[in-house]
């Protein structure tokens, strides 16, 4: 089992930055992937970034903007997410997950094994 816990979120006035932090704990040396997905009220979760947590190899969605970056520290056992240049279409509760599990879709919500509970962010206009 890998415990995940989310910290960071918080209310910004657009064009803000806000780094989220996702903090691994348990069997996390069995971790192949941790990625960030987010949800909307009213809209399906969707994917923000990934990273596989050996080589560091990020991924993002094809429309991404560049304005969120994914890393990681290792000794941590943490992933983090840095979001710059936000606007309030970026309000949403954004969700830490991992997958042990290689061969899958890094950017597909049912590839991963394990979420974290999920932390807010709002963006105010």
């Amino acid at each position: 089992q890998v415990q995940l816990v989310e910290s960071g979120g918080g209310l910004v006035q657009a064009g803000g930055s806000l780094r989220l932090s996702c903090a691994a704990s348990g069997r996390t040396f069995s971790i192949y992937n941790m990625a960030w997905f987010r949800q909307a009220p009213g809209k399906e979760r969707e994917f923000v970034a990934a990273i596989h947590w050996s080589s560091g190899t990020t991924y993002y969605p094809d429309s991404a903007e560049g304005r969120f970056i994914i890393s990681r520290d290792s000794a941590k056992n943490t992933v983090y997410l840095q979001m710059n240049s936000l606007n309030p279409e970026d309000t949403a509760l954004y969700y830490c997950a991992a997958t042990w599990r290689g061969g899958y879709s890094s950017r597909q919500a049912g590839s991963y094994d394990y979420w974290g509970q999920g932390t807010q962010v709002t963006v105010s206009s």
